[in-house]
């Protein structure tokens, strides 16, 4: 064992030990009166209860899997249980300290608005190290597993991580599609009913699908986005991997450097939680985004100084970069990471001109409201394309102008290495963008039950705040997460694109390629569209109950009689996973039908891979930031604009919110495993096309 694995071990031992530490004193801290207790374990139990279900049907896909893998290799389909445990894990611990962090963020409230951020985002940040400290711990200890097994080859080596890669992604898009119908369900059908027909408040404790609209922000933005962006981060190390493999050779050196980068930026994000904290202004998006500041700067002056002792100790013929284009090339990937951040907030925040015209467009009505949504969702792609297109080129160009420099024998596929570390450098701060993601689903808990426990008014006005940031993170996040898929999905399609005997070329005069293309750009939009009609027939069902309870017991609005929430938990529960299996599956089945029909093969697979990255990027980004402007627009009306709540633009904002919702939470998100789960599978059954 050298250095490298030795540290990034000990980098992953240290984040998961820091997770255990904050989650042992988050518990500590009070939390609230009975009532506040109550409310809390009604979320803990029906959060249990969906990821129980979940996890097992999981469980009998992953066993049908693992018996499938077992023909490509025994350690290829112990690589795949690893990476399915490891990612179902992760999202585990982060829910469970998520739903016991919400009411203890709620009693913080009374303290005042510091005190109150700092449980919220010690909570998120539990999730956000918990990520990619077993990431980063799995990946190494696998690696270094393979590497001293006797009789293991070099190719079963490299294929193994595959299979952990393909077990982290089938995990996270089962999530992400549970999660997501699960939360935007619950949403919609307590929306509809609460506060359309029976105007009641939001998280107003006599609509019976509060609590389940309460579980859904913990199983979707919480569990759902750890699986997500542990898998994106998780398949981004081992796709550099196989690709300093291809370039440099099996034992060279540059396979373990990505697991370097990860270890750097999981002590950087550590030490930038420390420093969320407000300033004179109060301005809590300043205070997360000092954190995120101060963990990229860490990282940055690290990268240098490590790539440069790193190189020193490198043969001459390994040398085909300078400390500083590496560097270089690690800084592009953490500056997209800010500009990924700051377009994404532009598009979805209050404070700026698209969430004020969508809320604009609103007091004209419904269907100006829609479409003055639609039209930011699609203009918000345009920046986020730029930027990453920027980000490619910039590391194309800095790597191949060194490696020529340095009489590297190909500099283009030094080029394309290049790109992997760019999107390495950006995926090594998942760590700090999850923990900021995380702290969204806290807050909303914590206003949800400062108004189910009725608790004073500037209690509210310490959550409100808390939470209206907290939407603004998680479409943020949601950005990062689309960006860095693209990334990755970019460097495994590279891998893939070299993994066959001779040169293997995508030509558009080539039938076969274009067909592929056509594939491949179809399934986003039919992946989304299956989301999409999921939610609505889930939600169909919570509508139907939420009606039918406050008919049976019209003591509900009056408030003697209390709403039986389990009822709609139970719902949403059944209903997330019945509809799951489809959309979850099709990624894993096109490649492989594509790939291994006759007439096909390597160069139709190859053109589906591109088609959905290209459409997958473009149909996510408009998704995700035109769901969370639509959901933004509402909350900058209902501070006041417009005529505040209850007014015609009101309601016009709640149902473009209510078409927002599954655009943002469901479908969105989902886009992004699914194109990486697509290019893994091409990967994996590379050894039956060839």
């Amino acid at each position: 064992m050298n250095y490298i694995t030795w540290f990034a071990l000990g980098a992953g031992a240290l984040g998961v030990l820091y997770a255990l530490f904050t989650a042992g004193w988050i518990m500590k801290q009070p939390s609230g009166s009975d009532r506040m207790k109550e409310i809390s374990a009604a979320v803990r139990e029906g959060a249990s209860a969906f990821l129980s279900r979940e996890y097992r049907t999981v469980a009998m896909v992953a066993v049908v899997m693992v018996v499938l893998l077992y023909f490509l290799g025994l350690w290829t389909a112990v690589g795949f249980i690893i990476g399915t445990v490891g990612s179902a894990v992760a999202g585990y611990i982060g829910m469970m300290v998520s739903v016991r962090s919400n009411v203890r963020t709620a009693e913080a409230a009374k303290g005042g608005l510091q005190k109150a951020l700092t449980l919220a985002f010690k909570g998120g940040s539990v999730t956000g190290l918990m990520v990619v400290g077993l990431g980063l711990l799995g990946v190494t200890g696998y690696y270094l597993l393979m590497k001293h097994i006797p009789g293991v080859t070099v190719d079963d080596r490299f294929h193994a991580l595959v299979g952990l890669g393909f077990g982290c992604s089938l995990m996270s898009v089962f999530a992400r599609i549970a999660g997501g119908i699960y939360t935007k369900a619950a949403d919609v059908g307590a929306d509809l009913v609460g506060k359309v027909e029976a105007g009641i408040p939001e998280d107003d404790p006599r609509n019976p699908a509060v609590i389940a609209d309460n579980v859904g922000d913990n199983v979707g933005d919480c569990a759902g986005m750890a699986a997500d962006l542990y898998e994106t981060y998780t398949v981004t190390i081992v796709a550099a991997i196989l690709l300093a493999k291809t370039v440099f050779g099996a034992e060279s050196k540059w396979v373990e450097f990505p697991l370097l980068i990860g270890g750097i930026s999981i002590i950087a994000s550590i030490i930038g939680t420390y420093f969320v904290k407000m300033g004179k202004k109060q301005y809590i998006m300043g205070a997360l985004y000092k954190g995120l500041a101060v963990s990229g700067g860490l990282a940055a002056i690290a990268f240098y100084f490590v790539s440069d002792l790193f190189l020193k100790r490198l043969p001459v013929d390994q040398q085909a970069f300078s400390a500083m284009s590496v560097f270089s090339m690690a800084v592009i990937g953490l500056v997209l990471t800010g500009l990924i951040v700051m377009i994404t907030e532009y598009f979805t925040s209050t404070s700026f001109n698209p969430v004020k015209h969508i809320a604009s467009a609103s007091q004209t009505g419904h269907a100006t409201n829609i479409i003055a949504g639609l039209a930011v969702s699609m203009k918000s792609t345009a920046l986020p394309a730029l930027v990453i297109c920027g980000a490619i080129g910039g590391a194309y160009l800095i790597g191949t102008h060194s490696a020529i420099a340095h009489n590297f024998p190909n500099p283009v596929v030094a080029g394309l290495f290049a790109i992997a570390l760019s999107a390495v450098a950006m995926l090594s701060m998942t760590g700090i963008i999850v923990s900021i993601d995380s702290y969204g689903p806290i807050t909303d808990n914590a206003g949800g039950i400062a108004e189910m426990a009725e608790l004073p008014e500037a209690v509210r006005n310490i959550t409100d705040p808390l939470d209206a940031v907290g939407n603004t993170t998680k479409a943020v996040t949601k950005g990062y997460a689309i960006g860095s898929a693209a990334l990755a999905a970019l460097v495994l399609f590279a891998e893939y694109s070299r993994s066959f005997p001779g040169v293997v070329s995508f030509d558009l005069s080539n039938p076969k390629v274009l067909i592929g293309l056509f594939i491949g750009g179809l399934l986003p939009f039919y992946f989304g569209s299956l989301l999409m009609e999921a939610v609505g027939t889930a939600a169909g069902g919570v509508v139907e109950e939420v009606r039918r309870q406050f008919k049976a017991f019209p003591g509900i609005m009056a408030g003697t009689q209390k709403p039986q929430y389990g009822t709609c938990v139970d719902i949403v529960t059944k209903g997330a996973i019945k509809q799951m299996m489809l959309p979850a599956l099709l990624p894993v089945a096109v490649p492989i039908v594509v790939g291994l029909v006759p007439g096909l093969g390597k160069e139709a697979l190859g053109g589906v891979l591109i088609g959905a990255i290209i459409t997958g990027l473009f149909q996510a980004i408009a998704m995700t930031s035109g769901g969370g402007a639509w959901d933004n627009a509402k909350k900058y009306i209902e501070n006041g604009a417009f005529g505040g709540k209850g007014s015609d633009a009101h309601k016009a904002a709640v149902t473009g919110d209510t078409v927002g919702d599954p655009y943002k939470d469901t479908a969105g998100p989902a886009i992004n495993p699914m194109i990486k789960v697509v290019n893994i599978v091409a990967l994996l059954i590379v050894p039956l096309i060839k």
